[in-house]
């Protein structure tokens, strides 16, 4: 199990072509193999991913189909002469890694501005234990100012450096994006 966070790791240090280093982060080393045996052979079924990476059809076949559904790869059905059925050839879509990237990083910044909006909106309430969450003035006064999981008083927690970070994130995002 360590050789494989071992190969991710040192193929990610190596820069290696943008559609494996996706592929291998959306779903780890199953998805990088598959990934890899895609770009060394545009056109393949998914027999022969299957028997190029060593892994089980249905593994590549999950694969082949998440990552069609992220736009990714694509597929064209063509019927097997010699079997009679029909089976899909696999190419990549290395020039969609881009706007892939982009829609994710659009995704996530939303998410971080919902999050910076509901960090500026409340005011957050603490008793200093690790185990135990924050929570808003109005649970607080619910509670009468005493933390229901451990019952120790419960005191403003200050959230500036969240969101600073969240400000610096997002900035960082945008800048990207532009």
């Amino acid at each position: 199990m360590n050789n494989i966070y071992t190969e991710i790791s040192s193929m990610i240090e190596k820069q290696e072509e943008p559609f494996i280093r996706i592929a291998s982060m959306i779903g780890g080393y199953e998805y990088l193999k598959v990934a890899r045996s895609l770009l060394k052979s545009e056109d393949a079924t998914d027999e022969e991913i299957a028997s190029s990476t060593g892994l089980r059809i249905n593994m590549v076949r999950r694969v082949l189909y998440d990552l069609f559904g992220k736009a990714l790869i694509t597929g064209t059905r063509i019927k097997d002469e010699r079997k009679g059925w029909f089976v899909y050839r696999w190419r990549t879509r290395a020039e969609e890694v881009e706007q892939f990237i982009n829609s994710q990083k659009k995704k996530i910044l939303k998410r971080l501005q919902q999050r910076l909006e509901y960090e500026e909106k409340y005011e957050f309430y603490h008793c200093g234990n690790e185990d135990c969450r924050r929570i808003t003035f109005n649970e607080s006064l619910e509670c009468f100012f005493k933390c229901s999981t451990c019952g120790n008083v419960l005191n403003l927690k200050k959230n500036n450096k969240i969101k600073q970070a969240l400000i610096m994130k997002i900035k960082q995002i945008k800048d990207d994006l532009d």
